[in-house]
Formats: C-alpha cells, sequence, structure tokens
C-alpha cells in the first residue's frame, strides 16, 4: 500500500513510519519542520525512519494547497493518515487562530485532495482532549463532545466533523482516532514525562500544577502504532475510536514512576491549576478492542523505564 503520513517527522509518525516499512508499505511523508520544537529532533527522528528503509520526504506546510496537491499528483495514495497538528492544550490558548489555522483548513485541505484524487482511506489523529470536563469517566465515543475548555480541543472536534462530512458526501473511508496521552522514546520535549524526566535528572524544580491528583490514561507509543495500524485496514465508513490503556496514572504517580526509573527525586514547585486542563482522561476501549483488536500491552512501569533508557542514550550518544 501506498501510505502518505502528515507529521512523520514527529514522535508518534516516525514510529508509525518505521512500522510501516517494517510491514512492508511505501511511505511518503510530509511535515513543515515548524519551530514548535527544535527542527534538530524532528530531522533526528527522519533519519531513525530512513534507517528502515526508503522513504520520501516533502517539506510542505499542509495548508498550502498548491504544494500539497503537487505530493498528490505525483504518485498514487491508497491511504492518509493524518497526524500534522499544532499539538498541546496550554499553547493553544495563546496562539487560537494558528491552531485554526492548521488544525482545521489543513485538514480540510488533506481531505480536499483525497477527493480531487480518489483515494479511498484516511485515518485522522483526534484527541482525548475532546471529551472536555463534561463528561463521566471512563470516556466512550458516542459521549457528548460539545463542551471542549480549549483550542486545541476544538479544532480536533472540527477535524472529526470534516472526516465525517467528506465520508458522507465523497465516500471517503475514514477511521478518526483519539489519542490519549502518548509517551515513550523521542516524545515532544514539551510533554510533561520528557520534560520532567529531563529536569529531575538535573536536579532542577519541576512545575507541578494543581494538587497531583489530575490523572492521565498514557498509552505507550507502540500500542498507540499498532491502533493505527489496525484502523489503516478498517473497512467502514466512517468511524470514531479511543487509543488508550485504559489505566490513568495520577500526576503524583508519575513523578514517583519516573523518580524510581531514574533513581532520583524530585524537587517540586507547587503551582495553581492551568487553564484548559482536565481533571482526568481515562478511555473506554471496549469497541476498538471489538473492531480492531486492540490491545495494549505495556504497562506505565515498563513504559517509563524504556523511555528513561532512552533518555539516557541522549547524554551518553550511545
Amino acid at each position: 500500500m501506498n501510505v502518505l503520513v502528515t507529521g512523520g517527522a514527529g514522535f508518534i509518525g516516525s514510529h508509525l513510519c518505521e512500522r510501516l516499512l517494517r510491514d512492508g508499505h511505501r511511505v511518503r511523508i510530509i511535515d513543515e519542520l515548524n519551530d514548535f520544537y527544535p527542527r534538530a529532533l524532528k530531522l533526528s527522528n527522519l533519519d531513525s525512519v530512513r534507517a528502515r528503509g526508503p522513504v520520501e520526504f516533502h517539506c510542505v506546510d499542509i495548508c498550502d494547497i498548491d504544494r500539497v496537491r503537487q505530493v498528490f499528483a505525483a504518485e498514487r495514495t491508497d491511504a492518509v493518515i493524518h497526524l500534522a497538528a499544532r499539538a498541546g492544550v496550554r499553547p493553544s490558548l495563546s496562539q487560537p487562530l494558528l491552531y485554526q489555522q492548521t488544525n482545521v483548513i489543513g485538514t480540510q485541505v488533506l481531505l480536499e485532495m483525497c477527493r480531487e484524487f480518489a483515494v479511498p482511506r484516511f485515518v485522522f489523529a483526534s484527541s482525548s482532549s475532546i471529551y472536555g470536563i463534561a463528561n463521566q469517566a471512563p470516556f466512550r465515543e458516542d459521549d457528548s463532545v460539545n463542551l471542549p475548555v480549549s483550542v486545541y480541543a476544538a479544532t480536533k472536534i472540527a477535524g472529526e466533523k470534516l472526516c465525517y462530512t467528506y465520508s458522507h458526501l465523497y465516500g471517503l473511508t475514514v477511521a478518526c482516532l483519539r489519542f490519549f496521552t502518548v509517551y515513550g522514546p523521542r516524545q515532544r520535549p514539551d510533554l510533561a514525562i520528557r520534560k520532567f524526566t529531563e529536569m529531575i535528572a538535573h536536579g532542577r524544580p519541576i512545575p507541578v500544577f494543581g494538587d497531583g491528583s489530575s490523572g492521565r490514561d498514557y498509552t505507550y507509543v507502540d500500542d498507540t502504532v499498532d491502533g493505527i495500524v489496525a484502523a489503516l485496514g478498517y473497512g467502514r465508513p466512517f468511524e470514531v475510536f479511543n487509543l488508550g490503556n485504559s489505566h490513568p496514572v495520577t500526576l503524583t504517580a508519575m513523578i514517583e514512576t519516573i523518580e524510581a526509573a531514574l533513581g532520583r527525586k524530585a524537587v517540586i514547585e507547587w503551582l495553581p491549576d492551568q487553564p484548559g486542563d482536565v481533571p482526568i482522561t481515562f478511555a473506554d476501549i471496549s469497541k476498538a478492542e471489538a473492531l480492531l483488536a486492540y490491545r495494549p500491552r505495556t504497562p506505565f512501569v515498563t513504559g517509563i523505564e524504556r523511555f528513561v533508557s532512552w533518555f539516557r542514550t541522549l547524554s551518553t550518544g550511545q
């Protein structure tokens, strides 16, 4: 299968591209290599992908319809896996228009190219953030998502609605995947696990917002990639799936697990709750289990140990 992956130089995207190559797919990547975090990290991710096999890379902004059209026109595409986005709840509060442009307009550009070039399959990376604070835990795919508490969440809801519309009107087969706090090697430096690991390792205080009781359904990247690959072969016209671990971990427990893996205690700077944060994310994954045979296999302690092992290679260069 010829698969076009947007955001393939990123954290999840690079792991996904390696898996697709290993499974025998032909992979093309669109990624603008923006400055949300250092470009050098994304180039390193690309090097890791290329070590797995040949990949065609296009440094293109997904909002640039003319350049995106050129990519689609150059070669037949059997499926698009759309991971590219402006990510993160807190940055979206200060740059709402940028998030709307990339996450909504960019998504529609890709859907429109699928329509124009008769691409049959589209997989969209959504987010657990869309559940907001109005739902009972665990979160189910049929819960209301009409009360987002961040701009980022609102843009992901908009993306899902566009996906449904294009599926309904133009016959595109679409799977929307709601990711739950993915972590593992190559995790973005702005995310809590990587940020806290670096700060604890260097003896710097870590900022903890709230009282430490908030919970996140941390999902190891390999498990998320398993779900994406399964969704790539799913045949119904439109479906939404939670891809989580279904075992929320409190902020306090997350810090303690990192401390144990590093063998160092954290110095904590307690701060008030942040706007846009939700008290818990907790995936009901029964639908993905039944329809995608999705089975997350990585316990949190194991995943953190693997992450810390990778993190140590950054300083040793091995």
